[in-house]
């Protein structure tokens, strides 16, 4: 029954598309505001940080703030995506907003940091849904053949949020308030509400099957113990230390438990059967190392450029702009030329490539390096970023069946997610460690003690060391950001390798349909009524 109605909302979209574009497009449009605002959030908020703890105290748990709801976010993420499956997508995602809305508002009034971290958690588990909900939505909206059209505006609402992020935080708490970097969330909130509620028609869908508790509460802690050893290895403890091995085990054991029970559970939370495709597979693959190599880069790019470059720490979003812009750019390309031609395969193995030499090429910066030549070095990467970032989604979607498309989506979105998690914590190990020897070789035990607390000094610290000092540690930055780079150049040759074996199957929902694909397409729901 439930593929039936699958069915008929196909049919139903279908032609909608064609009767109501204005309808599809406001819908789009709401989906947007909602992306931004999961993507946006952590980008403003980071720039209010110092004025939050100068007004709430509490500096020892800063990191929580962030580590609180990325924790949420990844736990709540795969959660999102199966009730959307099992109950509707569309009450899903508005549930969804409405408790990052919730969450949004306590933030802004917490009185205390631990309020803030508890309720910036809340936050997290609505943003969990966000972008699973855009996706899956999309899925549910536009044919896989059609969908690349839309590439370009979700890579191009990436690319605001991580240029826009750093100058909207520092504008909105400089003139308003830090409180305003979370309610700025609420108006934007309210009107993907309005248009979503108001516009979007999908299926209703009832199960009477039960959630799976179980699996739901190992992936759960699984996922929270793997991000605390990314986040807290060899910064709030040591890589050997008892914590972080204690951690490592919990993380195992119930990960493992998790996939043994989701080959007993009625209705798994992760349906193996999916990575049975050989193409969702590698996606995941893919996916998790595009956020290894991505947030790695969006972290010491600006830390190189503002410490040896001496760009401006203010305008920090500016300093990604021949990556995104370039990324922007390749995947709207990507998209039209897939809905023209069908075809895709060519865009991982380009991607792959780009990636790698990108990687190499920043590589090779040093203290004597221009900010022209970095520039190009990051457009080379960009180029990369925007044959992968959503091909990995539409392929992933491309490859189940309607049924698990929420599912689908949450898994790309959570691999992409922990790629991130681990992507800054093994390339920020190797980069502090290489920064601490560098500035050891250089500057003697009073070098290392320098960079002891963090390989990271700020513009002000930096200004305020003798002039050997930050020679020195300009020298330790641009070793340290050859180190992280190189790593990123042999992880990445993974999506290379990867994207040698992505078999291309043709895309759902072409231009012009053959009506010889009409009886297969009614086959399965003939079956389940």
């Amino acid at each position: 029954m439930a593929d039936t109605l699958q069915a008929q909302a196909g049919q139903e979209i279908s032609e909608e598309q064609g009767k109501q574009p204005k309808s599809v497009r406001v819908v789009l449009l709401a989906l947007m505001i909602a992306m931004m605002l999961a993507m946006l959030d952590n980008m403003i908020v980071g720039t209010a940080m110092p004025t939050i703890v100068g007004e709430l105290g509490g500096l020892e748990h800063l990191s929580w703030v962030v580590t609180g709801y990325t924790l949420a976010t990844a736990a709540a993420t795969p959660i999102w995506g199966k009730l959307g499956d099992m109950y509707g997508r569309k009450g899903a995602f508005m549930t969804s907003i409405v408790i990052f809305l919730i969450g949004s508002a306590l933030s802004g009034m917490a009185q205390n940091m631990g309020e803030l971290i508890g309720f910036r958690a809340v936050q997290g588990l609505g943003a969990g849904g966000l972008m699973v909900g855009v996706m899956a939505i999309i899925g549910d909206l536009i044919p896989p053949r059609e969908r690349g059209k839309y590439q370009g505006m979700m890579a191009g609402v990436m690319a605001l949020a991580m240029i826009g992020g750093p100058l909207v935080g520092g504008t909105i708490t400089d003139n308003w308030g830090w409180r305003w970097a979370f309610y700025i969330n609420l108006p934007l909130g309210v009107i993907a509400l309005a248009a979503i509620s108001a516009v979007l028609h999908l299926p209703k869908k009832r199960t009477k099957t039960r959630i799976d508790y179980l699996g739901a509460t190992l992936l759960t802690v699984g996922i929270t113990a793997i991000v605390l050893v990314t986040t807290w290895g060899g910064t709030e403890y040591a890589w050997t230390s008892a914590r972080i091995m204690e951690l490592s085990a919990i993380g195992i054991v119930s990960l493992v438990g998790f996939v043994f029970w989701q080959t007993k559970a009625a209705e798994p939370v992760l349906p193996l059967h999916i990575f049975r495709s050989r193409n969702f597979t590698l996606m995941s693959v893919i996916g998790f190392i595009t956020g290894f190599v991505m947030f790695g880069a969006t972290l010491f790019l600006p830390l190189y450029q503002q410490s040896v470059q001496g760009a401006s720490a203010t305008n920090s979003g500016l300093l990604l702009l021949p990556m995104l812009g370039a990324m922007l750019v390749t995947s709207m390309v990507a998209g039209r030329v897939t809905t023209n031609s069908g075809r895709y395969k060519i865009f991982p193995i380009a991607g792959g490539v780009l990636m790698v030499a990108g990687l190499y090429l920043l590589s090779l910066m040093d203290t004597g390096t221009s900010r022209f030549t970095s520039g190009l070095y990051m457009a080379v990467l960009g180029l990369g970023m925007g044959c992968l970032m959503q091909i990995t989604m539409l392929v992933a979607q491309n490859s189940v069946q309607m049924k698990d498309m929420g599912v689908a989506s949450s898994s790309t979105t959570l691999f992409r997610t922990l790629g991130s998690s681990f992507g800054v914590a093994i390339m920020g190990a190797l980069f502090n460690h290489r920064v601490q020897d560098v500035m050891a070789e250089r500057a003697g035990s009073a070098g290392r003690q320098l960079t002891e607390q963090s390989a990271q000094l700020d513009a002000a610290s930096l200004a305020k060391l003798p002039a050997a000092a930050r020679e020195a540690y300009q020298h330790a930055v641009s070793a340290g950001t050859h180190s992280a780079f190189l790593l990123g150049t042999a992880v990445a040759v993974i999506v290379l390798v990867a994207a040698l074996f992505v078999k291309e199957v043709p895309l759902k929902g072409g231009p012009q349909k053959d009506p010889a694909d009409a009886a297969p397409a009614q086959a399965p729901a003939a079956e389940a009524v």
